[in-house]
C-alpha cells in the first residue's frame, strides 16, 4: 500500500477567481505519476475526508495540481501557504492508456477536467487536437499552455463569451467530420463525457473518459464512488478510484 508523502508548497497561484494552481516538492510521487492519475490530499482544518485532485503536470521532482474551490475542503486547502507541508497519497488509480502510437489524437476537455489533460498532451508529442470548454470567459484558463503542447487548440464558452459558441463537444463533433482520429480522450463533467461518449462510439473511435467522481478512501475500500458497467456479476460495479479514473469509453454506462 502506498504511504502518505508531506510535499512542500513551492509555488502557488490563483489563476482565475477561486482556481488555485499548486506545485509540490516530492521526488518519488512525481517519478511515478503517470498521466490520468489522481491525489488524495488532507485539506487540513476540521476536513477529515481527503479530496481526490487530479495531477495535471509533473517536472523533474515537482508535481503541479490545480483545483476549484467548492466546499469546505478545498477553501482550508487553498488558505496554505509556500512552504507548508501538505499530505498527499499518491499517484493513485489508472490513468489513460498510451501503448499504442496513435498518429491522430483528440483531446477535450470541460471545466476542471482541463486539468489532467495537458501532461497527456505533452506525452503525445504536439500531435494532439485539443478542445477546451469553460462556462464563460472568466474561467478559461491554460490556453496558452495547451497551445504550445499540441497541434492546436480550440477554446469554448457555453454562453458564447469566448472562442466557440456553444458546447465544445459539438466542436469536437464539427471537427472529427472532416479531419482523421484514431482516438478521443476526455475528462470533464459527466453531461460533456456523455456526448463525447456518443459521438466517439458512433464514429467508431476509441474513446478514453477519466470520470469525475466524489471519494472516500481512494484505495477503492469505501465502494462511494463506485459506477456501472457494461459486465455483470462482481464487475458490474467497479470504483473509479481503483479500476480508474480513467475507462475506455464502451465500458461504462453514463
Amino acid at each position: 500500500m502506498k504511504k502518505t508523502e508531506l510535499c512542500t508548497l513551492t509555488a502557488k497561484t490563483e489563476i482565475a477567481d477561486g482556481i488555485f494552481d499548486f506545485r509540490v516538492s516530492s521526488p518519488k510521487i512525481a517519478s511515478e505519476t503517470h498521466c490520468g492519475q489522481f491525489l488524495h490530499i488532507a485539506c487540513g482544518g476540521g476536513t477529515l475526508l481527503r479530496r481526490p485532485i487530479s495531477v495535471c503536470d509533473v517536472y523533474g521532482d515537482t508535481v503541479r495540481f490545480i483545483f476549484e474551490v467548492k466546499g469546505e475542503g478545498t477553501a482550508e486547502l487553498a488558505k496554505a501557504e509556500v512552504g507548508d507541508k501538505i499530505d498527499i497519497l499518491g499517484p493513485l488509480g489508472h490513468g489513460f492508456d498510451l501503448d499504442k502510437a496513435y498518429t491522430a489524437p483528440v483531446i477535450i476537455g470541460g471545466g476542471i477536467g482541463v486539468f489532467p489533460l495537458l501532461n497527456l498532451a505533452k506525452r503525445l508529442d504536439a500531435k494532439a487536437k485539443v478542445f477546451l470548454g469553460f462556462r464563460g470567459k472568466s474561467r478559461v484558463v491554460m490556453e496558452d499552455e495547451f497551445k504550445a503542447v499540441s497541434a492546436s487548440c480550440e477554446v469554448g464558452t457555453d454562453d458564447g463569451s469566448y472562442g466557440y459558441r456553444g458546447y465544445i463537444a459539438s466542436a469536437m463533433e464539427e471537427y472529427i467530420k472532416s479531419n482523421p482520429c484514431d482516438v478521443i480522450f476526455s475528462c470533464g463533467p459527466t453531461p460533456m463525457l456523455k456526448a463525447v461518449k456518443q459521438i466517439a462510439e458512433g464514429a467508431g473511435i476509441e474513446c478514453q473518459l477519466s470520470l469525475e467522481q466524489r471519494m472516500g478512501c481512494g484505495i477503492g475500500a469505501c465502494l462511494v464512488c463506485s459506477c456501472e458497467t457494461i459486465f455483470e456479476g462482481t464487475d458490474k460495479y467497479m470504483r473509479v478510484c481503483k479500476n480508474g479514473p480513467v475507462f475506455n469509453s464502451k465500458v461504462v454506462k453514463l
